[in-house]
C-alpha cells in the first residue's frame, strides 16, 4: 500500500511531502512513474513530492497519514533506511 503525509516540508517555493510504500521499494518506484514524479526525488525510502503532486497521489489512491505514521509503517515493513545507513553521501545535504 502507498502512504503520503501531509504537505509541509518546505523547499524550493514549495509544500512537499513523502511518498511512501509498505510492501516494497519497487512499488514505490511503479507508483512513482505513474505519479509523475522523477527519480531524483526519490530519497532511500520514499518519494519528496510537491503539494501538487501530493493531491494526485492521494486521487491515484494513496492514503494520507501523519508524519510519524510514515515513519512507523517504512520501520514495521523493514523498509526505513536511516540517512547513517545510506552508502551513498546525498550530494543535497553535503555543506559547501
Amino acid at each position: 500500500m502507498l502512504y503520503i503525509d501531509t504537505p509541509r516540508w518546505p523547499a524550493h517555493g514549495r509544500l512537499w511531502a513523502h511518498l511512501i510504500s509498505d510492501v516494497s521499494v519497487a512499488e514505490l518506484h511503479a507508483f512513482a512513474e505513474l505519479l509523475g514524479a522523477p527519480r531524483r526525488g526519490f530519497e532511500r525510502d520514499h518519494y519528496d513530492v510537491p503539494v501538487e503532486m501530493a493531491r494526485r497521489a492521494v486521487w491515484l489512491g494513496a492514503t494520507r497519514v501523519t508524519g510519524k505514521e510514515i515513519v512507523a509503517r517504512l520501520k514495521a515493513a523493514g523498509l526505513r533506511r536511516p540517512r547513517h545507513l545510506s552508502s551513498t553521501p546525498d550530494p543535497s545535504r553535503t555543506v559547501k
